[in-house]
């Protein structure tokens, strides 16, 4: 018994002896239970340490159809993520709204929005455009194409001249801006990223809508931006699309005047019950743009609520 008792003793002070060298180190600032508290937060003040990948300091992306719109919400995100944005844009004057955005990004944001008036089927003048803001820059990172039309007509009735325009402004248009963006990319050995603005209606024929050509268009789009993304690959160069549900905007608004049944029923035809709005597709852009999708190329963006998957 004496000698159990001594081999007990014994086997208690050897895990006595051990037991400091297996306490946790810092255990006497550090719980895992009560972890050391972050300091308060200061208004205002951003860090590049927080989900850094998606940091646009630096950038250079320019977005089409960016006077007003959709354009115009996702290069606001843009320019809160650090970025410099050219907007480009048919209109002689962009909106009011775009000079909000334009003083915000100067005076809180600390980067700049510009503004640049071009008809994207004006190809001479867009790759005009491009370069110039290339050779001034030093560089481009990215393009956000959203400039497009649309019309509802029904096919019988479609003209060949009304087709040929909403072709060009959706499909050339579009692929004509990727080329000067690209090749100015290329010159300067930088790769980047280019998003182009798809539509849920290039996977569906929608319900009670009648725009062939304009569904037609959108399906090319993303046809076109898988091929953009194979060919440009090798030079860094990523090719995506996003895809928008409905979204209420105020030309849309203007459409519910006139068709006030949609406004009932658009929003039973998606898994959510509701429709879009202009601001739920920042984050996508912003994350296209980044470095947060670094890995993602030929891959379409679809936000449509659930619409296509019924």
């Amino acid at each position: 018994m004496a000698s159990l008792l001594r081999s007990s003793a014994a086997r208690t002070l050897r895990t006595t002896r051990l037991l400091p060298i297996l306490q946790p180190r810092f255990q006497s600032t550090h719980n895992v239970h009560d972890p050391p508290q972050g300091n308060t937060p200061i208004p205002n003040r951003s860090t590049t340490k927080r989900l850094p990948e998606f940091n646009l300091n630096d950038k250079v992306v320019l977005v089409t159809g960016a006077a007003r719109g959709l354009g115009l919400v996702q290069a606001e995100a843009l320019l809160e993520a650090g970025a410099t944005v050219y907007a480009l844009d048919r209109l002689e004057e962009p909106s009011a709204d775009f000079y909000r955005v334009q003083k915000r990004a100067a005076e809180e944001l600390g980067t700049t929005l510009h503004y640049r008036q071009i008809d994207v089927r004006d190809v001479e003048g867009l790759n005009g455009i491009v370069k110039g803001i290339s050779d001034m820059q030093g560089k481009i990172d990215g393009l956000i194409a959203a400039a497009g039309i649309q019309q509802e007509t029904s096919a019988l009735e479609y003209t060949a001249k009304d087709a040929n325009t909403m072709f060009e402004v959706n499909i050339t248009g579009v692929f004509m801006t990727a080329q000067a963006v690209a090749k100015e990319m290329i010159r300067w050995n930088r790769g980047g990223s280019i998003v182009l603005i798809g539509s849920m209606s290039a996977t569906v024929a929608n319900k009670g809508l009648i725009c062939c050509a304009y569904n037609a268009s959108k399906a090319g789009v993303l046809q076109l931006s898988r091929n953009l993304a194979a060919e440009w690959g090798p030079y860094g160069i990523r090719v995506n699309t996003i895809s928008p549900g409905y979204i209420v905007t105020a030309m849309v608004e203007k459409l519910f005047e006139q068709y006030p049944e949609r406004r009932r029923e658009w929003p039973t035809q998606n898994m959510l019950g509701k429709l879009s709005m202009p601001h739920e597709y920042r984050g996508a852009a912003v994350f296209l743009i980044s470095d947060a999708s670094s890995f993602m190329t030929a891959s379409d963006l679809r936000i449509d609520g659930g619409h296509c998957a019924w």
